[in-house]
């Protein structure tokens, strides 16, 4: 309500002003009229980075998705490589299912809102990820526990500021700065968010913690069609706290919006 009566402001004139409002009302009106050329150019770069980021993620993620990726782990010391399913609801639920190598085939990780449990087909054993391991490494993946548990949506635990536009990969995008805010569930203390404007796909990502130091730096590249829809088919998160490793997760087939039955994110599928 306030932002249409502030846009029916701006669209008047000094005249208009004189015109449709009387006395008081005038010098009121008058008032709000100065007030909004200092506050609208501020509360529109908001809005417009906000329409930029959830444009992004809603580009890549969908209410619900089903999809296959390998994930290839680097270190200084070994590389190994993952074939994985997975089912998403939003980020709410997610069911990881590993079909490859034999080895660790089978085991699986189910996702409940911030809750995870890790099932071993070796042993057919179910374990809750205590708090104390939030922070260790998936599958010996530069992805977290924490990282699964806690993903977050963008737009609702961070506030958005708009910064300059520059090229990334030969691409012009916008600079987005996210800080979190206050109670928000999230363990970085500021991104920047790159997106590129012809798509409003994501191209680059700076994770920074409460010192503001880079922690890592997760790229974007491949962009193609996929599932009815473009998006960038390869990431890769780099570990900038320690050197040598990353991991690579390419997107081999995935589905967007497609209808999931409620039992894939049941015990009984995790330990079937």
């Amino acid at each position: 309500m306030q932002l249409n009566f502030i846009k029916f402001v701006i669209k008047c004139n000094t005249k208009k002003i004189k015109k449709y409002c009387k006395g008081k009302k005038k010098m009121l009106i008058t008032k709000l009229f100065l007030l909004s050329l200092i506050t609208i150019p501020y509360f529109a770069k908001s809005q417009t980075a906000y329409e930029i980021v959830k444009k992004a993620e809603n580009a890549i993620k969908g209410e619900t998705s089903v999809g296959t990726f390998v994930m290839n782990i680097k270190t200084p010391d070994y590389e190994r490589s993952l074939t994985m399913k997975a089912w998403w609801v939003g980020t709410e639920k997610s069911l990881i299912v590993i079909t490859s190598p034999p080895k660790e085939a089978g085991n699986k990780t189910l996702k409940i809102g911030n809750e995870i449990w890790s099932y071993l087909k070796n042993t057919e054993t179910t374990i809750k990820i205590p708090p104390s391991m939030m922070l260790s490494s998936w599958n010996g993946s530069d992805y977290t526990n924490d990282d699964l548990a806690r993903e977050s949506k963008l737009v609702r635990d961070y506030n958005l500021k708009l910064m300059f536009e520059e090229k990334i990969s030969g691409e012009m995008c916008w600079k987005i700065e996210l800080t979190p805010k206050t109670n928000a569930p999230v363990v970085w203390g500021k991104l920047y968010y790159w997106v590129r404007k012809k798509d409003f796909l994501p191209t680059l990502v700076q994770y920074y913690n409460e010192k503001d130091k880079l922690q890592r730096t997760m790229k974007f590249s491949d962009f193609k069609m996929m599932g009815g829809r473009k998006i960038p088919c390869r990431m890769l998160l780099i570990n900038n706290r320690k050197k040598g490793y990353q991991t690579e997760l390419i997107y081999k087939d995935v589905k967007f919006n497609v209808k999931i039955k409620s039992k894939i994110f049941s015990f009984r599928e995790l330990e079937k």
